[in-house]
């Protein structure tokens, strides 16, 4: 293998270290669940960055798999931020994730929540890690709940748990024993009101598990609400080749992203938290405004291109804006959901024209089937208030139901493959006929409009058939 050849593969190239970049890890005060790409981005981002970053430092968990955690420990944690702007890419080194640990640690999890000086819990685990029911509950028919209940229950101290839930619980349980103090838990998931949403399944787990630890948590714990922003497609082979060629490291471990962040949080932290106002972060009173616009406008608009333009070829979020259709498409549904918005229409059109720039980056690969995945938690949070808004002032417009048709066209196997935890009960509902399939979906979704049926059955229909073109 020629000296080109070893570079382009970073087979003679170091791996990232602290020792080598200067970078001593910070005490831990911050636990984190869910060691992904949009953590590593956003975040473990801000608290890098914040002026008191030598005092926060994180200690991360990864979901089911312990493959980031193993491969970051070899790298002492640090991993390179790759920022891809319109002009050259942008490494950058981050440093705050002090400690990695497989998600199944829970020797670990217990012990950091038993600390008195951690005084924050972030979480990125997405919409179906928290393991809710259709009435927002934790759905406690769910197996691996029940194996939680049951394993907490019989042993709370060293209990085996799985869900995200039973793992917050376990941690508050030790945190109690241990006279820990008060702590702060902050959701950072595309989730209305996640805060309260957080409360609310470890409240439910709570009630199973030990009820005299509701009045602990009611006395120590808060729970924080968010709205999160920043595009972090998955990592690819050519990220990796660029750091290697403009770093001169060899770390597998890196994270694209765009220049575009941001951070939205209302709530209170007793322990104290990381000055992330200082680079960015925005602390309000209320987060629904900028949570509802941020639902609606970017994440409504991704899972229409993530179902439509998948079904027309289109693999990326670039490449899908670039159809003249597609952007016909996004700028319909905006149209809809921006008549609803409870903000001034100059700042609307401003996040619109935002959108379109952030979209047209064609420098990130944001796959559509990425942002496919898990409809059945996105669709009626994206899309069913949207629509519901439009019949209280009248008929629905064409440009509200497309999200709708694309999905129901999606579950019925066209575009980007079906992956979501309820796909075995998605499927059954679009078995059959499109007409049948539709009145099944709406009815799922709580939209019992019968004059919808028709508008959106044409719309799946049109799609099916332009998808067959482009097989």
């Amino acid at each position: 293998m020629s000296g080109a050849e070893l570079t382009a593969s970073g087979a003679d190239l170091p791996r990232l270290s602290r020792t080598a970049h200067g970078r001593p890890a910070a005490p831990v005060r911050i636990i984190h669940l869910g060691l992904g790409n949009f953590f590593r981005a956003h975040a473990a981002w801000y608290t890098e960055h914040a002026p008191d970053a030598a005092e926060w430092g994180i200690a991360a968990f990864t979901g089911r798999s312990p493959a980031a955690a193993e491969s970051l420990a070899e790298q002492d944690g640090l991993y390179t931020l790759l920022v891809r702007g319109p002009q050259a890419p942008q490494p950058e080194v981050v440093s705050s994730l002090s400690a990695v640990h497989p998600g199944a640690d829970l020797d670990a999890l217990r012990d950091y929540f038993s600390r008195p000086e951690v005084a924050v819990v972030t979480l990125t685990v997405t919409e179906a890690g928290y393991r809710r029911d259709a009435d927002g509950g934790l759905d406690l028919r769910d197996e691996a709940v029940r194996a939680d209940v049951a394993a907490l229950k019989a042993d709370p101290r060293q209990g085996v748990v799985t869900t995200t839930p039973g793992r917050l619980v376990a941690g508050l349980l030790a945190r109690r024993a241990a006279g820990a103090g008060a702590i702060a838990i902050v959701p950072n998931d595309n989730v209305p009101h996640n805060g309260a949403m957080v409360s609310h399944v470890v409240a439910d787990l709570v009630a199973e598990v030990d009820q005299t630890l509701q009045l602990w948590i009611d006395e120590h714990v808060s729970f924080v609400t968010t709205m999160v922003d920043r595009i972090t497609p998955r990592t690819t082979d050519t990220d990796c080749a660029d750091v290697r060629s403009l770093a001169g490291v060899d770390d597998p471990e890196v994270v694209p992203t765009e220049p575009f962040t941001e951070w939205v949080l209302a709530g209170d932290f007793p322990g104290g938290r990381p000055a992330w106002d200082a680079v960015g972060a925005r602390f309000v009173d209320e987060v629904a405004p900028f949570e509802q616009r941020k639902l609606w406008m970017l994440n409504g608009s991704h899972s229409l291109m993530a179902y439509g333009a998948s079904i027309l070829g289109h693999e990326t979020v670039a490449d899908a804006i670039a159809d003249p259709q597609v952007r016909q498409w996004v700028q319909e549904w905006w149209d809809a959901a921006g008549r609803h918005l409870p903000l001034p229409e100059a700042e609307v059109t401003a996040y619109r024209e935002a959108l379109l720039e952030r979209y047209s980056n064609a420098n990130i690969r944001h796959l559509l089937a990425q942002i496919a995945a898990d409809g059945s938690q996105k669709i009626p949070i994206r899309a069913t208030p949207v629509i519901s808004a439009e019949l209280e002032q009248g008929p629905a417009s064409p440009g509200a139901l497309r999200l709708v048709s694309a999905w129901v066209a999606h579950l019925r196997g066209a575009g980007a493959p079906v992956t979501d935890t309820q796909s075995d009960l998605l499927r059954g509902l679009v078995d059959g006929s499109v007409d049948n399939g539709v009145d099944r979906v709406l009815e799922w979704l709580g939209l019992g409009d019968k004059g919808l049926a028709a508008t959106i059955v044409q719309q799946v229909e049109s799609l099916e058939a332009q998808g067959k073109e482009v097989q």
